[in-house]
């Protein structure tokens, strides 16, 4: 009904953030509706709300990241129950799917339960994080398609290959560094701010470089830490110094996985790939390899191979999203993640 519930709305274009009524929305068949507890901030909101990009139709409920509890099944859902405590990876280009509001629908196949131990604020910080990871290493369309560590022989399958991460305290950095090591990578090279260096080698991280090292200096760190070649580089930052520095190391046939498009000059007869990824797994191509990463989500969590990221809590519910997203467009957070109350608005 119409104004049952408050959401953050996009109201147009580039335009002014409002809290305002809403109609709840309903669980379709596969689908459950949650009552979203935590609902964590990333800087693709913040860019739909200042740039305008990525969002074709206003007004608009943004937020991709929710945790929750249960409050109505769809038909066909048989994992979920009323009452479950659950976290869910929504969509920021459908409404009724984003998170940026009291109560949300989640598509069965992209959510799992939380793990006893696990707040809803540390599981709302895991669903886009661990699925553009997760995209970008396995997928086939918006991935390098490596085996991954759910498949047979997966978990394990690259011991003793090197793997370089750019921005391993973001929120995808964390959850490749957690992904590279589920898949046995080693060493695992990541650039950080140092101060964040403990954290990165406690979820798996072999090594941790400078990110403030000059290209030269970069390419001398990790020349210290291994003579192997590079075949893999994830670029979770993909600015132009932090591609052209990947594109450096990467070895003759490597894979290059960026964020943002690409602003490397190729040359002919190049043999290094580029891969452009996308974490929803909401795309058709992704759906497979998002229903995989879910169905071995719960586990993982519990048997601790994947962390949450550190959270700040924001004040205000819903309105602390738009002092949340400013912070996040201007560069104001490192090596947290902004987590929200919807309830409390």
């Amino acid at each position: 009904m119409p104004g049952d519930q408050l959401a953050l709305i996009l109201l147009s274009k580039q335009g002014r953030l409002a809290v305002a009524p809403r109609g709840r929305p309903e669980p379709g068949p596969g689908e459950v509706l949650i009552k979203v507890q935590a609902a964590a901030l990333n800087p693709s909101d913040a860019k739909i709300a200042k740039l305008g990009i990525f969002v074709e139709h206003y007004p608009a409920v943004l937020g991709s990241d929710g945790a929750g509890v249960v409050e109505e099944v769809g038909e066909g859902v048989t994992t979920f129950a009323v009452g479950d405590r659950i976290f869910c990876h929504g969509a920021f280009d459908d409404n009724d799917l984003a998170t940026f509001q009291q109560y949300t629908v989640a598509v069965a196949d992209f959510a799992a339960k939380i793990p006893r131990g696990i707040s809803f604020d540390e599981a709302s910080t895991i669903p886009l994080g661990i699925g553009t990871a997760a995209i970008g290493l396995y997928g086939t369309v918006h991935g390098i398609g490596l085996v991954a560590p759910w498949e047979q022989g997966g978990q394990g399958k690259y011991a003793r290959s090197p793997i370089m991460i750019f921005g391993g305290s973001g929120s995808v950095g964390n959850f490749v560094i957690q992904l590279a090591k589920l898949s046995g990578f080693s060493p695992i090279i990541t650039t950080s701010n140092m101060r964040h260096s403990d954290f990165l080698r406690s979820i798996g991280a072999t090594h941790v470089v400078d990110r403030y090292l000059s290209l030269s200096a970069l390419r001398a760190a990790v020349g210290r830490i291994t003579s192997a070649p590079i075949n893999v580089v994830y670029d979770t930052i993909s600015i132009r110094d932090t591609q052209k520095a990947a594109w450096d190391l990467l070895a003759p046939t490597g894979k290059l996985v960026l964020t943002l498009p690409s602003l490397i000059e190729k040359e002919a007869g190049d043999r290094r790939e580029i891969v452009l990824t996308n974490g929803s797994p909401h795309r058709a191509p992704n759906r497979e390899t998002g229903r995989e990463l879910w169905a071995n989500m719960e586990r993982w969590v519990e048997e601790g191979h994947i962390v949450p990221n550190h959270v700040e809590t924001l004040p205000h519910g819903l309105d602390g999203i738009i002092d949340g997203l400013e912070r996040l467009y201007t560069g104001h957070v490192d090596g947290v993640k902004l987590v929200a109350h919807p309830q409390e608005s």
